[in-house]
Formats: structure tokens, sequence, C-alpha cells
């Protein structure tokens, strides 16, 4: 609890220097920009050596790509009821399955489960939502984009030059080898950047701007998101006898809002630039909200 109410003081920070006009316009992004390049992949090295491939670490690695069968289905569910068009369509279908696994599932899960569940959090966010967006994603902005600069290739190979995806194929080869001391202190003091920097700039960044035309499925996308596909999946697995560290992560990090990176490519690829907005931004107002409901969720036996 005591993470988690610094996670919120951090946001509100945020929060309280836009309102005050504290920082220049670009601060959020500035701030996303040293996060991704400096605290996560520290994080990452610092965590991937201690990934061991077993049954868990499968867990991890396969519930996300539940999740996104169970959203996909949802979606075009809700899509067939409501005929809704195909700018709408493709941001539900885009946004819904990928989630905010990295950024805010981070200092959620070191709130939640400790230190113990980062491994598993790396395992489900690179090879789960990572690679869910580097092929999922791409044919999402392929098939329903107009603009260019979305098709596949392109995302691909942002995703795998990622930085914390290269820091992971860094850190698995560097198992056997443990890290000089200089270099670990290195790390641990740029990993406890991540907690502090990505929640002030989420206060940053944090608009709640609604469109009428787009409350419904904005209202649906939220409620598959953080509700629907991670109670199912943890319904499949407590009636799969499935009750692991790992399946547990998995389950609150399928709870994660949509992905912003997800968002802003939505935007570029010329789909409902409201809707994709507002999901990411209620989206992650809501899961202060939902994520602990879903920790406690796991914390039940059937």
């Amino acid at each position: 609890m005591e993470n988690f109410l610094f996670i919120g003081f951090f946001v509100l920070l945020g929060l309280l220097c836009a309102r005050l006009d504290l920082f220049p316009r670009d601060a959020a992004q500035t701030l996303n920009v040293v996060a991704l390049y400096l605290a996560l992949p520290a994080l990452i090295l610092l965590q991937a050596p201690q990934i061991t491939f077993s049954r868990d670490a499968l867990v991890a690695a396969l519930l996300p790509w539940g999740a996104l069968l169970l959203s996909v289905a949802l979606v075009l569910l809700g899509a067939r009821l409501w005929q809704w068009p195909r700018s709408i369509v493709g941001v539900l279908l885009l946004l819904v399955p990928l989630g905010n696994t990295s950024f805010l599932g981070v200092p959620m899960i070191q709130a939640f489960f400790g230190a113990g569940g980062l491994p598993f959090l790396i395992v489900y966010d690179q090879f789960g939502t990572m690679a869910i967006f580097a092929t999922y994603g791409a044919l999402i902005l392929a098939l329903y984009g107009r603009k260019a600069g979305t098709d596949v290739a392109t995302v691909a190979r942002r995703v795998l030059l990622f930085p914390p995806t290269l820091a992971l194929v860094v850190g698995l080869a560097a198992r056997s080898w443990p890290y000089p001391e200089i270099l670990t202190r290195l790390l641990q003091n740029l990993s406890v950047m991540l907690v502090p920097l990505v929640m002030v700039a989420i206060g940053l960044q944090l608009r709640l701007k609604l469109e009428r035309r787009v409350l419904r499925p904005l209202s649906f996308g939220l409620a598959v998101k953080l509700l629907a596909a991670p109670l199912l999946l943890w319904l499949g697995c407590r009636l799969a006898g499935i009750t692991s560290l790992a399946a547990d992560v998995a389950i609150v990090e399928a709870g994660m809002p949509p992905m912003v990176t997800a968002g802003a490519l939505a935007v570029a690829a010329g789909l409902e630039a409201d809707l994709a907005v507002a999901l990411v931004g209620l989206g992650i107002a809501c899961s202060f909200v939902s994520l602990p409901l879903l920790f406690r969720l796991t914390q039940l036996v059937l």
C-alpha cells in the first residue's frame, strides 16, 4: 500500500506541475525519453539475468496472447452489435489488446508483488506485449490506417530497435557473467528513477477531455481492457489450476490501461483521434481503481 501511495503522489505532483505551468510543454515527452532510454533498460538489465525459462515463465509469456484473443473477440462483438465505423473499430482493435505494461506496469507490479514479480513482468512485456505490438499491432495499423509510416515493416523495426528490447537481449546473453559491482550500482541508480519519471510524466499528460460521439466505444473499450479481459483470464487460470505468481502478475498486467505509444500511432494513422486519446488518458485514471481490485482478485482461489 505504501508503494501505491508513492505512485499516486508522483502522479498528483505531475498534475500540480501541469496546473501551475511550471514545466515546458514538451516536459512529459522529455521525461518519457529519459525513462525509455535510461531507466527502463537499466531495470531490465538488472532483472533479465534472473529470468529462468521455466513453466512459470512460459505462463507469463503465453497469457498475453490469451488476453489478445479475448480482447479481439469482445471488440469485434461490440463493433457488430453497435455498427461502429472502421476508424473506431481500428482504434479499439489496436488499443484494447495492447496495455501500458512497462512504464505503468513496473511501478504497479512492484507495489503489488514486490521485486519478485519483475522478472515475470519483463517476460509478459517483451514476449507478450511487444511481440504482439510488432505483429498484430502492425497488421491492424496496416489494415485500418490511412496514413504513411505505419506499415508492418516500420512498426516491426521500431519494436526490434526499442531500447528495452535491446536491453533484454543483452541481459539474457549476460546471464552467465555476473556484472561488476560498479556496473550493478550504476544500473540500480538509473533504475530507481523510473517510477518518479514515469508517474510525473503521466500526471503532466493526463487529460480527461471527452467527446459525446466516442462515449459508447470509449466505455466499452475500457470495460474490456480494464475488467472483462483480465477477469476472463483470471477465471481461465483458476479453472485450469494455475495459481502461480507468474499467472497473478500476468493477470494484473492484462488489466493495464491502453498503451500510450499505440494511441499515438493510432492518431498518426488517421484513426479516430479523440477516442484514442480518451482511451489512454481516462484509462490511466481509471486504472488507479481497477488495478488494486484486480490484485485483490488474484489473491482469491476458486
